[in-house]
């Protein structure tokens, strides 16, 4: 990794210029490399890890866990397109730039400024968190969590510094065919030394029946709502926009959604598989023991033949990079919003690029040195707010998507809209509130939404603003 960025600064040495060349590559990624940095995007080294003792403890019941990446699929296709030629016209760099240009208010960018970089700190802290664990948990604790921590921070952040998006994405497809060719052994390896699915089952038939059955009525309405909320908030994450603005052309953007279409099945589909396996492999594990079920697995079968101990130390290099390339692509948009939008928007509007680059990189170091000390020594009411990501994240859908295709939509309803969601979802996590089982997210983003069609539909606008959103988006 750190290979890759020396050798993208190397060929590219204006790249601390250039607002473009740091965080969008350009915005000349090709095919296969926007393929992959979409992959690792979406497909962290939790998935991997953590997908499968979940279906070791739920049964068939988590086969959900593969229609969830579909929906992000479609999330995808419902803006992607469209806010890739905007993002061209206007040379966009942040998702924030768009609320900007669209709806020429300084509240709506700053309030979906906060509330992504909310759900970029969010997700960053569970990154860092999972390196150091993942790092101490495949080592057997030889090396210390905080160590395997510290470590690879500092890999992330000089790589980072060195080549921005280019970096970042040519490890994402390093790290991407690590983890596939990994994971594809370990299901080899399964299927041959375990018995594969038939086993599982007649196992389960005979001493756990639960696992084999369909959710309840309630079990049902969860599994719609997560769908919903993770298809939308997953595809609005700020650094899975900002590689839409980096394709070479739509016609790359497409084609590479074209090969993500398989990724459910071929990533989060094959990983369930492992831990309905694992059932009959290693009967009777608890909640704890069965957090360590891709560790057991993998250490049964490298033992077995050396083609699959060399394939188990690439699959756990390849989770460790997965779980680093998801932390610096959040790290390289974080640092994006703070040094573009807020910095060079607000703060110093006259700033020339490499100066807010500069901010935007010292900036992300001290957040990442915050988050550090979070991960360590976390306090209970921090966890408490931790806990909101989709939530929240979710509440910048209406504006941004929206905002794409209805010029009748107006800046105060999308604000009055955004700030009322992101309250409804934020009280009704911090305080338990729940109803019907539906996540706190989407009751906000209901409310949110339902503001900004009605409060659009009877609020009179003026014909500035009307004529402002037609030159803007074309329609």
């Amino acid at each position: 990794m750190l290979g890759v960025g020396i050798f993208t600064y190397l060929r590219n040495k204006n790249i601390h210029n250039s607002l473009d060349e740091y965080y969008l590559g350009g915005r000349g990624l090709g095919v296969m490399v926007l393929f992959f940095t979409f992959f690792a995007t979406q497909y962290s080294g939790n998935t991997v890890v953590g997908y499968p003792p979940s279906a070791y403890r739920q049964g068939f019941e988590y086969l959900v866990s593969v229609p969830f990446f579909i929906m992000i699929i479609m999330g995808y296709l419902l803006f992607a397109p469209r806010l890739y030629k905007m993002g061209k016209k206007y040379k966009l760099v942040t998702p924030a730039q768009w609320f900007e240009k669209r709806y020429k208010s300084k509240a709506i960018t700053i309030l979906a400024s906060l509330l992504m970089l909310y759900g970029l700190g969010n997700y960053l802290l569970e990154q860092l968190v999972a390196i150091g664990q993942g790092v101490s948990g495949l080592t057997g604790g030889t090396i210390p969590y905080q160590i395997g921590v510290i470590f690879f921070v500092a890999i992330m952040i000089i790589y980072g510094w060195l080549g921005g998006m280019r970096s970042v994405a040519y490890t994402d497809t390093i790290q991407g065919i690590a983890l596939l060719v990994g994971v594809f052994m370990l299901l080899i390896g399964s299927i041959i030394y375990f018995g594969g699915l038939p086993t599982s089952a007649d196992y389960m038939q005979a001493y756990s029946p639960e696992k084999l059955g369909i959710p309840d009525g309630p079990g049902v309405r969860n599994w719609l709502s997560l769908l919903v909320m993770i298809g939308i908030g997953a595809a609005v994450y700020p650094h899975a926009i900002q590689r839409i603005f980096s394709a070479k052309s739509e016609k790359t953007l497409k084609r590479s959604f074209s090969r993500m279409a398989w990724m459910p099945f071929l990533t989060a589909g094959v990983v369930f598989v492992i831990g309905i396996i694992g059932i009959s492999a290693f009967p009777g594990l608890s909640t704890g023991e069965s957090e360590q079920l891709v560790g057991k697995m993998a250490s049964a079968i490298a033992s077995q033949h050396i083609i699959f101990y060399w394939s188990m130390i690439l699959l756990f290099g390849g989770v460790i990079a997965a779980i680093v390339s998801t932390a610096d692509s959040i790290l390289l948009t974080f640092s994006s919003i703070i040094s573009n939008d807020l910095y060079g928007g607000y703060i110093n509007p006259n700033a020339s690029q490499h100066k807010k680059l500069l901010v935007g990189k010292l900036v992300g170091v001290v957040v990442v040195g915050i988050l550090i000390l979070v991960a360590w020594f976390p306090p209970g009411t921090l966890y408490e707010i931790f806990v909101l990501k989709f939530e929240l994240l979710i509440q910048i859908s209406p504006g941004l998507i929206l905002g794409l295709y209805w010029n009748w939509l107006r800046r105060t309803a999308v604000f009055a809209g955004m700030l009322a969601g992101t309250l409804v979802a934020s009280f009704m996590t911090l305080f338990g509130a729940s109803l019907l089982g539906i996540p706190s997210g989407l009751w906000g983003l209901l409310l949110n939404t339902m503001i900004c069609i009605v409060g659009s539909m009877v609020m009179n606008a003026s014909a500035v603003e009307e004529d402002e959103a037609k030159q803007v988006i074309g329609m």
